[in-house]
């Protein structure tokens, strides 16, 4: 064979190849540009009544007219710490119709407390959008006498091991604020788990433990209304809609801490599916009606953003949280 008639041969080869990668990526883009053509699931590591079920729920609600018709469908999948629903998403398909309302406790901090953990979070997801930060507030139960959270850190030094707090499990954010606040304290505080916010508000009106971390938004009515007693905001910036709550970092010096959520799928899904799947919940989240819902409602601070922006976010935490579980000596089971 001739030189001329080999670099030809090798010509048509790469342009086959090209032809054919184009061919894929074209298909691609077209597939991602009619997603979803059937119902989307989004699984939710907390049970029902909560303020991750409760943004599920907003958001669903203005999904539909911006998906070709189709439904976001909540489904609560709950337990360890969140690990359970996070373990169910990474075992699908990466077509972008199982997503993952992704937060701190399974996708950022649950590697270092369990030692059979059946996915790896440095790996096994696609970020796709940083929803919203959600502020906490430091909760007693009615019955204590405390008004200040130095009031409250104050008498659990004198009385290590008497109080408890309600949290919804081993690595969910509510376990590992007030794991943080503990040995931010230096005070020993027992951990009582339930299911979700609103059973650990329900525990805290019915007298079955003595404080807890919980959202804003799932707490505001009743301490409006004089039922539960707030003590400190986790932000280091004053909560507007309690005013009168100062922020823990008064007392607690560099206290700082914020629940966040967002949009995960498994890992390997397509960029351009991504990119759509972004712009969608970018745009739920300018509809008024689920903007007002999630910033009024929910005291919520929406953020938004690209995948790179989430993705670069969770790597952040990914690194923040081991450090904090060390310092707060929780154990792995």
């Amino acid at each position: 064979m001739s030189f001329a008639s080999l670099v030809r041969r090798r010509l048509i080869g790469a342009a086959t190849i090209a032809v054919a990668a184009l061919a894929v990526t074209t298909a691609f883009a077209q597939s991602a540009a009619q997603w979803p053509d059937k119902p989307v699931r989004l699984l939710v590591p907390v049970g029902p009544g909560g303020a991750a079920d409760t943004l599920s729920r907003n958001l669903s609600n203005g999904f539909q007219p911006l998906a070709n018709g189709q439904p976001l469908v909540v489904e609560n999948r709950v337990g360890a710490g969140g690990t359970i629903a996070a373990a169910a998403t990474v075992r699908e398909k990466p077509d972008g119709y199982t997503l993952f309302l992704a937060e701190v406790g399974p996708n950022a901090v649950s590697h270092t407390l369990a030692a059979n953990l059946p996915y790896d979070p440095n790996k096994a997801f696609t970020h796709i959008i940083h929803l919203v930060n959600l502020p906490a507030v430091v909760l007693i139960r009615p019955t204590l006498p405390y008004n200040t959270l130095a009031e409250f850190i104050a008498a659990a030094k004198q009385q290590p091991g008497k109080f408890t707090y309600a949290s919804a499990g081993l690595g969910n954010w509510t376990h590992l604020f007030m794991a943080y606040l503990n040995s931010t304290a230096g005070i020993d505080v027992t951990n009582v788990v339930y299911r979700s916010g609103a059973e650990m508000l329900t525990a805290l009106l019915r007298n079955e433990a003595d404080t807890a971390i919980i959202t804003v938004s799932t707490s505001l009515g009743q301490i409006r209304e004089g039922k539960i007693r707030a003590l400190a905001g986790t932000p280091p910036t004053q909560i507007a809609q309690l005013p009168n709550t100062p922020p823990a970092a008064q007392t607690l010096r560099g206290f700082d801490v914020n629940v966040w959520h967002g949009i995960s799928g498994p890992a390997g899904m397509d960029p351009a599916l991504v990119t759509r799947i972004n712009g969608i919940f970018n745009e739920i989240l300018k509809v008024p009606a689920v903007r007002n819902a999630i910033v009024e409602a929910q005291a919520a601070q929406i953020v938004g953003g690209t995948p790179q922006q989430f993705d670069t976010f969770v790597k952040g935490e990914l690194q923040r949280w081991p450090a904090v579980v060390k310092a707060a000596g929780i154990k792995p089971e």
